[in-house]
């Protein structure tokens, strides 16, 4: 198995001040292209622990992406370090300094004489262009492993490593295939319950299971050779044994409700009280999906919705949700409202009103969840009843997460 190696460096990013995503995009991109990384690490502005690191991962690795680094200030010091590692000197490329003059002439300014730094490049490497910025890339080979060093500016990183490592990689090592990784989102299904479910699915040779929990929804990862004839066939066997806990193949939640939105004329109204507008500021990830929605009211937990013309009591809470969603249709016009009631002791009321009828539960969390968290989780219970909906299944689903304390449906559907 090849192995590939990334080394991200800086203070910054090695004590948490902002978060390393250019990891996180190069793994991903790398597995669906053949070369699955199989190590990440960590380096701050220290030259001989970046020797080290690089020197250690030269002689275990194939593959080694360095980032970031390759500024003209004191503190960036990949080029040193890449030069004391491999036993060889700096010197400086004139090709790229006449680059980084043109970048600055076309900005009217002239080149600062610290830029030159970033131009001293290690004895015999080769020059990975960089059209945005001015740290050239550069890559090298040192013991075992072939070494790309990249700029840290995710827009120049992103650039190169599609542009001038991918190819290099796929010149040099042509037996990698590149993978598909399909994903399953599910909801209301925990981890360890949907790992047992699949363990005795068959699965085809070069295909792996994988799972994902990023709350509220765990995903279930199908790796496989790009473009698998059986890839369909290994999707649709997974979701018949998760059942209507799938809420979708290959595409969000959001996503999905847009497409099914999409083929119909209806809009959509939100009345969120324990919610307190996450729906609706959710849904503003989807521009199409925003634009369904006719009409939303946000209240306060102590308030209710007075201008929606509904009266809240500290009563039923079934019956106060109805009234939400009920006076929101009213006021909205429009066909499909949901709704959220007050949060009372860890329990909420949610609701969906359709031209069929309106659906009511009562739920709490089988486990405690910070508030944020909280009202994510109940945000996309209230989606997921659309889409149930929209897709003709029963409205009241089953959950490991959450316990349903009671329901009701005020006028009983076609279902």
């Amino acid at each position: 198995m090849l192995q590939v190696v990334m080394i991200s460096t800086g203070e910054e990013v090695l004590h948490g001040d902002i978060t390393d995503t250019n990891a996180a995009w190069l793994s991903r991109l790398f597995f669906e292209q053949g070369f699955a990384m199989t190590r990440r690490t960590t380096v701050g502005d220290q030259l001989d622990m970046l020797v080290k690191e690089i020197e250690h991962c030269s002689l275990t690795a194939d593959v080694v992406i360095v980032n970031g680094g390759l500024g003209p200030t004191t503190d960036d010091l990949t080029n040193q370090a890449a030069a004391i590692a491999a036993n060889v000197g700096l010197e400086l490329s004139d090709s790229w300094v006449a680059a980084m003059q043109a970048k600055y002439a076309e900005l009217g300014r002239e080149m600062p004489e610290t830029n030159l730094k970033q131009a001293m490049l290690p004895e015999g490497a080769e020059i990975l262009d960089n059209p945005i910025g001015t740290a050239c890339g550069f890559a090298m080979r040192l013991n075992r492993a072939w070494l790309f060093f990249t700029p840290g500016v995710p827009s120049e990183f992103k650039k190169m490593a599609h542009e001038q490592i991918l190819p290099r990689l796929k010149n040099r090592f042509p037996e990698n295939l590149a993978k598909d990784c399909h994903r399953l989102y599910t909801f209301g299904l925990s981890e360890s319950g949907i790992g047992q479910t699949l363990q005795s699915l068959p699965l085809p040779e070069e295909f792996e299971l994988g799972y994902r929990s990023a709350l509220p929804f765990i995903e279930v990862k199908v790796f496989c050779p790009r473009l698998h004839p059986q890839a369909g066939t290994v999707k649709q066997a997974i979701s018949e044994r998760l059942g209507e806990n799938v809420v979708s193949m290959d595409q969000p939640l959001l996503a999905l409700l847009e497409e099914k939105l999409a083929a119909t004329s209806y809009s959509l109204a939100l009345a969120e009280q324990g919610t307190g507008g996450f729906v609706v500021n959710w849904l503003q990830e989807q521009p199409t999906l925003q634009m369904r929605l006719k009409q939303s009211w946000v209240f306060g937990e102590s308030s209710g919705p007075a201008d929606a013309d509904c009266d809240l009591s500290d009563g039923e809470p079934l019956l106060d949700v109805e009234s939400m969603a009920q006076a929101a249709a009213v006021q909205s016009g429009a066909q499909l409202v949901l709704a959220s009631g007050k949060i009372r002791d860890g329990k909420i009321a949610v609701a969906l009103l359709t031209p069929d009828g309106i659906w009511s539960q009562e739920v709490t969390t089988k486990r405690r969840y910070n508030h944020q968290s909280f009202r994510h989780v109940i945000s996309t219970l209230m989606l997921d009843m659309l889409r149930r909906w929209l897709n003709a299944q029963p409205v009241f689903g089953h959950s490991e997460s959450l316990q349903r304390l009671d329901s009701k449906v005020l006028q009983q559907s076609a279902q």
